[in-house]
């Protein structure tokens, strides 16, 4: 089957608001401490691609790559990307992949097509090994190892990161614990906020704890400053005016089309405005609250997205269990010839088609569902190769028989015995017929081989016998002419001896040659009745006569030795009469060749003669019982 490749998705981060207390400087009279509630956005680190086992699907995003059109372009790409500091993104990749996969299913469905207009057996089809399809699976490790080690790397350094934050926090308690000194301190109080903003990512599970614990010392260090009016208000216009750009940075994000996007620059904008000091106390509120609800749209705008998504991923669930539940349901089985394999295989075939058009399922879900999915799959054209290899070698098998059924037509084809030769012909066509079907390829050429042997020798032989059907068909009328003389004879009106004109008619019949083969039956059938019904009369009216000479016979007496000898004939008969009866059953229970059917005739014209004999016989004893 088309492996379908199916990637890891990326996740996305929520943000979640969090209280944080924005620090307050301190007037020269009184300390005044406020607070305001500010959300932390999460920070999503890009995950390590891992093998994908279907095709990428990239997430909606303005970032466009470069469509390629060979597979070596793209290896050619991961090649300098695998050789190279440059950075990746899991969007590229995913594109690098698509466009890999794109081409070798078109290559793929290009060599297959070219195999079977070149006459080529769909079941004999095999894909030449890709060597780019290799090499593009190395890179593609080499560079998952490279982007997890960066990934590791960066780790490390958001733990460095951490560590140092803490001693910035350590540094302005040593500063605000020393009261006297805090005004000189100041500018080193600057330099460890430039430092604190110069560091960049640290641990999420430690951001907001971090944040809070960075803002309490700061507002501590504000409460103890003893600065003057205007440096406060100073460092409070500039921390406005950098808030007034975030608030109109985040808000212009609602014009953004694109959501992950939009929110991940978000996450940028809360990270400046939780680096940003201090405003004047009474616009605090007034500029948080505008960047909160700038921040609201794009939050509610990712969260319906994601909800979207989720129902989505859900509905590609149900599709995908459905397709899934289809293939499993094939009863494979039952499928006895290449037309019912390859009817399933087509339907597979446009539910694996289907299966592409279907989006993502659940993360947790995805890869199980196609781990399924391709276990149905495999299941059914492991199966479906086992039979087609199974049904080849009794092709092949097929084809050696028939072969020699060919060699010896066409030693038999010029022979002249042809009764032997039409008898050995007539077999091998029956052993041809026994004999299953053969690779396609050789049907055609192996059948108008034997075809034309057997044809060749019953050309020769209806030609040799040209003459002799000439004389068959006079035969023929010869033996009709026989059965429409015998057909007239009334044989009440009959003058002379009716047997021994039936004994000449059966000789004058006997004398003639063969007829057609096709009339020989029908004829015979013809005469045989002729015969009984003439034989009949003959019979009867001889049994007639014997019995009145018996009858004259037995006036003198000697009546008592008369009976013996004729119940003794009596029972002769009706043990003969019975054997016939036993043997014409066995006969008609086992018999159907037209040999068979002829003996059993025999048999019961014989049978109605030993009837004929009893009912004589009976007649005789009756006779003396009236004398």
């Amino acid at each position: 089957m088309t492996e379908i490749q199916n990637p890891t998705e990326e996740p996305v981060v929520e943000p979640t608001a969090e209280p944080a207390t924005e620090p307050v400087a301190a007037e020269e009279t009184a300390a005044v401490a406020e607070t305001a509630t500010e959300p932390v956005a999460e920070e999503a680190a890009e995950p390590v691609a891992e093998d994908a086992a279907e095709e990428p699907q990239a997430e909606t995003s303005t970032t466009s790559f470069a469509t390629y059109e060979t597979e070596a372009e793209v290896v050619n790409r991961l090649r300098e990307i695998s050789e190279s500091d440059e950075e990746v993104t899991r969007q590229e990749l995913d594109s690098l992949k698509s466009n890999f996969y794109r081409i070798h299913r078109q290559e793929a469905d290009a060599a297959y097509k070219k195999f079977i207009e070149e006459g080529g057996a769909a079941e004999e089809y095999a894909p030449e090994p890709d060597p780019e399809e290799t090499a593009f699976k190395e890179l593609m490790a080499a560079i998952r190892e490279k982007r997890a080690a960066i990934a590791a790397a960066l780790e490390q350094e958001r733990e460095a990161n951490y560590q140092k934050k803490l001693e910035i926090i350590d540094k302005i308690k040593a500063l605000t614990d020393n009261p006297d000194e805090i005004n000189r301190g100041y500018n080193d109080f600057k330099e460890l906020q430039q430092q604190w903003n110069d560091i960049k990512e640290v641990p999420a599970e430690h951001a907001t704890t971090l944040w809070k614990t960075y803002q309490q010392a700061v507002e501590a260090f504000y409460d103890t400053l003893k600065l003057s009016n205007e440096l406060r208000a100073y460092d409070f216009k500039k921390n406005l005016e950098r808030k007034i750009a975030l608030c109109e940075a985040a808000e212009k994000l609602a014009e953004e089309t694109d959501i992950i996007v939009a929110f991940r620059k978000l996450q940028q904008l809360h990270q400046d405005y939780r680096e940003t000091g201090p405003v004047a106390s009474e616009l605090r509120e007034e500029i948080w609250t505008r960047f909160k609800d700038a921040s609201t749209v794009i939050n509610k705008r990712h969260q319906e997205y994601f909800e979207a998504r989720k129902q989505k991923e859900e509905e590609n669930l149900e599709k995908k269990t459905a397709i899934c539940e289809t293939i499993e349901g094939f009863d494979i089985e039952g499928l006895k010839t290449f037309a019912e394999w390859n009817a399933i295989s087509e339907k597979i075939t446009a539910l694996q088609a289907e299966w592409k058009t279907i989006g993502y399922a659940p993360q947790k879900m995805n890869t199980k569902i196609f781990e399924r999915f391709r276990a149905a799959c495999d299941h059914f054209f492991t199966r479906k190769n086992e039979y087609f290899q199974s049904v080849r070698e009794n092709l092949n098998q097929n084809y050696a028989l028939k072969l020699e059924l060919v060699e010896q037509a066409e030693a038999l084809k010029d022979s002249t015995d042809w009764k032997a030769t039409t008898d050995a012909l007539v077999e091998l066509q029956k052993k041809w017929k026994e004999i299953g079907t053969v690779p396609k390829k050789y049907s055609d050429q192996i059948w108008e081989r034997f075809n034309a042997a057997c044809d060749a020798f019953f050309a020769a032989k209806k030609e040799a016998n040209k003459g002799a059907n000439e004389e068959q068909h006079a035969n023929l009328e010869k033996k009709r002419a026989i059965i429409d003389a015998l057909t007239a004879i009334v044989p009440e009106e009959f003058e002379g001896d009716l047997r021994t004109r039936l004994r000449e008619a059966q000789d004058e019949w006997n004398q003639i040659g063969h007829v057609p083969f096709k009339e020989k039956d029908k004829l015979y059938k013809l005469l045989r009745e002729q015969m009984d019904r003439l034989y009949g009369y003959a019979n009867e009216h001889a049994a007639k006569r014997r019995i009145d000479r018996f009858k004259e016979s037995i006036k003198g007496g000697n009546g008592g030795d008369v009976r013996s000898r004729l119940l003794r004939q009596l029972d002769i008969l009706n043990n003969e009469i019975k054997t016939y009866e036993n043997n014409l059953g066995f006969l008609t229970l086992s018999s159907k060749s037209k040999q068979g059917n002829s003996l059993i005739e025999e048999l019961n014209r014989k049978m109605e003669k030993l009837k004929a004999d009893k009912e004589e016989v009976r007649a005789k004893l009756k006779a003396l019982d009236e004398q």
